[in-house]
């Protein structure tokens, strides 16, 4: 049977195996119907940094923050100030969840790597860090200290010099107080109170106050994903991190129906564009969640931008069988998945397109968000299909270096001529045999006679 959909409006609901086609757009592509006029507006906006630099960035506080920006640059005194305002159960918790991104994140760091492909000839990978990085901290409808750290952090662990934060102002001019704490918690070395698509810029191009960074990083709404996505090509860009989204794959009698419906909630009440779906074969469990999350929209303070999440990009949908439960999973590529399944561990095997997965009904993506040390920065709008979350290597990068003893380049020079020359490229072959000339004593005049010859004389 079909169930009877939850009184609280949702875009989408119903059979996963009679989804429109334009209700599988809405759900598996989840792009802003605006999405030109964003692009265009974030365009115009860039320029102007890149032409204007800090006047552009005062401009764009007072039109979009309500703020008229004395300094764009928060001083260091100010965060320490902070800091020492916060509750001390708050500096524990942030204290707390950056010893854990730290250990997480330094985990992943790679060896360097040295190996002897033929006899004489050896090559190596060597990691170093980027010089100067930029990380987003969204701010506007809620202060995001959490998001500081996960961008600061991670930089930290893998050796940068420059960690430089930008999050938008308040009324006041400055960052949210605890924004500025996680910053000196974190470890940041400077910090502007800029926001939104021009803070991207900021950071991407330079301007006389904001230092050029190699990379930016960070989640942010539907400007800030799209200004990282038109400087991508200047500088390294994380992912595609737009506005939450989580998919929620239940089996029955896995979790309490209000514990599914709180997942939901949660990644909901970030933004009116957030993503939120959960799946089920139980038309009981479906109904049941439906009631849960009735109830706990109605009774959450950010009942509007919940509400508008459901209403614009929310789903609840019946499955016919557990396969076609993870074959959605998989088409839906969620930013959070949360497995709340028989087996949940087997489950994620079979899965590929994950931005990060949650196993079991304990692991809410709350956890994740904060505390546990895994990254929170991930793809979304399906973008998990090619990228991955935050991590250590996005704050490095890599080179190669090679070595080869006169005897191996001896070896290798006559056959890396005969490519040379096969792409018709003649200096490079002239260069192969000149190392094969050096071990028996012939000169590079020599060797490029050869090659000469060998192509029927040269002028």
């Amino acid at each position: 049977m079909t169930p009877t959909p939850p009184a609280l409006r949702l875009a989408v609901t119903g059979r996963v195996a009679q989804l429109t086609e334009a209700h599988r757009r809405l759900l598996f592509e989840r792009r802003p119907t605006d999405e030109a006029d964003v692009q265009a507006a974030t365009r115009d906006m860039l320029r102007r940094v890149r032409t204007e630099g800090d006047e552009a960035l005062r401009d764009f506080a007072r039109r979009f923050d309500g703020a008229d920006l004395d300094g764009i640059e928060v001083p260091r005194q100010r965060w320490g100030e902070a800091v020492e305002t916060l509750a001390p159960e708050v500096t524990a918790a942030l204290s707390r969840a950056a010893r854990n991104i730290d250990r997480f994140h330094r985990a992943q760091i790679p060896a360097d790597v040295e190996v002897e492909v033929e006899p004489g000839v050896k090559l190596g990978r060597v990691f170093v860090p980027l010089d100067a990085v930029g990380v987003y901290a969204p701010g506007g409808r809620a202060a995001y200290p959490s998001s500081v750290l996960m961008g600061v952090v991670p930089a930290r662990a893998a050796g940068v010099r420059e960690i430089v934060v930008c999050s938008p102002p308040g009324p006041d001019g400055l960052p949210s107080a605890v924004v500025q704490a996680a910053a000196a918690i974190g470890g940041a070395t400077r910090l502007f109170a800029v926001g939104g698509a021009g803070a991207v810029g900021a950071m991407a191009y330079g301007t006389t106050t904001v230092p050029r960074c190699a990379a930016v990083v960070g989640p942010g709404n539907r400007w800030v994903l799209e200004a990282k996505r038109q400087v991508a090509g200047e500088v390294i860009i994380d992912s595609p991190a737009g506005p939450s989204e989580v998919l929620v794959i239940a089996d029955e009698g896995c979790a309490p129906p209000a514990w599914l419906a709180a997942e939901l909630v949660a990644q909901a009440e970030h933004d009116p564009d957030a993503a939120v779906a959960f799946v089920t074969t139980s038309p009981s469990l479906l109904e049941a969640v439906g009631r849960e999350l009735e109830a706990q929209v109605a009774a959450s303070p950010r009942a509007d931008v919940v509400r508008t999440a459901l209403e614009t990009c929310g789903a609840m949908l019946l499955a016919d069988d557990h396969d076609e439960m993870l074959v959605f999973a998989e088409a839906y590529a969620a930013e959070h998945l949360s497995l709340c399944t028989r087996d949940p561990a087997a489950d994620r095997m079979r899965l590929r397109t994950p931005g990060t997965v949650f196993l079991g009904g304990a692991s809410s993506v709350a956890f994740g968000d904060y505390m546990t040390g895994a990254n929170h920065v991930l793809p979304t709008a399906g973008t998990a299909r090619s990228f991955s979350g935050l991590g250590a290597l996005d704050f490095l990068r890599s080179y190669t270096w090679q070595s080869l003893t006169p005897e191996a380049a001896a070896a290798m020079a006559e056959p890396v001529a005969i490519l040379a020359e096969a792409e018709g490229l003649p200096g490079h072959a002239a260069a192969a045999r000149m190392r094969a000339s050096a071990e028996d004593g012939s000169t590079g005049e020599a060797a490029i006679s050869a090659g000469e010859d060998d192509r029927g004389g040269a002028p």
